[in-house]
């Protein structure tokens, strides 16, 4: 029997298409393996995705009604012109007049005037509920940017933070009270008093460099424009004198407390004509300030 003849690099038939096929299946299941793979790298990278912070919202989200939140025993007392009204005219005034809002969900106001026998008085209130739209920033850290414009305008400055003060680290050769060891060995106290003078003495205490005559700061009587306490999450007193036409003056006396993401601001007015004494400070404050707690009272109920 003659065999067949076998030339190498030839594939039988057969066996090629048998390979060919293997690829085919072997390239499906590669791609699908890589589908998988990609797909599934996709759905865990969203899938650990963090969401991005978002601030609390304010506090508030009314306001009270303001020519109502003034009782009128007080509003008598800021307003001594009414005691020489009619019942009729009295009640007029003491109703107030309410600011033009927009949105009263978002400010508020109202005002107040009477007239007297030698000047006028006027109050006006207004509340504004401040919203942040950035849903990074709260209601209440914007509200503060408000009430810190406001306090600038009034010649407050803001304090700054002090920056952490670093500490000298401390040895045993520089304590208080301790003694330091000379090259003999002898003990010497760190506090040893200062070198002798040429005439041999001592330097007394108090005679070092000349003053350089730099004035002293200005005497405070303790109403100018301050940061005030207890009042709300912050507040100011802003006090400006001014003249009028004629020879009259004019106080004004303004109290801005912020609670949360709503800034409340007390303006309290006093006009003098003529030869009448200027507005007194402390009374016009102590009033408006009295007000100003009131109100807060009023937001936390």
């Amino acid at each position: 029997m003659q065999r067949k003849r076998y030339s190498p690099g030839r594939v039988p038939g057969t066996l090629l298409g048998l390979g060919a096929g293997l690829a085919v299946v072997a390239g499906a299941l590669t791609g699908c393996s890589a589908a998988d793979t990609a797909e599934d790298v996709t759905v865990d990278a969203k899938a650990g995705a963090a969401a991005a912070p978002v601030a609390p919202p304010g506090r508030y989200r009314t306001l009270f009604e303001p020519c109502g939140a003034v009782p009128q025993a007080t509003l008598r007392d800021l307003l001594p012109g009414t005691a020489a009204l009619t019942d009729v005219e009295r009640a007029a005034v003491l109703r107030g007049t309410a600011a033009v809002t927009y949105d009263t969900d978002r400010r508020v106001g109202c005002a107040w005037t009477a007239d007297s026998g030698n000047g006028t008085h006027r109050l006006v209130l207004d509340v504004e509920r401040v919203v942040s739209y950035d849903p990074t920033v709260s209601d209440a850290a914007r509200a503060q940017e408000v009430y810190t414009r406001k306090q600038l305008a009034a010649g407050i400055a803001v304090p700054e933070t002090p920056a952490p003060t670093p500490t000298a680290p401390t040895t045993a050769a520089t304590a208080s009270g301790a003694t330091k060891v000379s090259a003999t060995g002898a003990a010497t106290p760190t506090g040893a008093p200062s070198s002798p003078t040429a005439s041999g003495g001592a330097t007394p205490p108090g005679t070092g460099a000349p003053s350089t005559g730099t004035p002293s700061a200005p005497a405070t009587t303790g109403l100018e424009p301050r940061l005030l306490g207890g009042l709300g999450d912050i507040a100011f007193v802003g006090d400006t004198l001014g003249t009028t036409g004629g020879s009259g003056t004019q106080r004004v006396v303004s109290v801005v407390f912020r609670t949360s993401n709503v800034i409340v601001t007390v303006e309290y007015r006093q006009r003098t004509t003529g030869a009448a004494a200027a507005p007194d400070s402390k009374e016009l404050q102590d009033r408006a300030q009295n007000l100003a707690r009131l109100l807060a009272d009023r937001l936390e109920e």
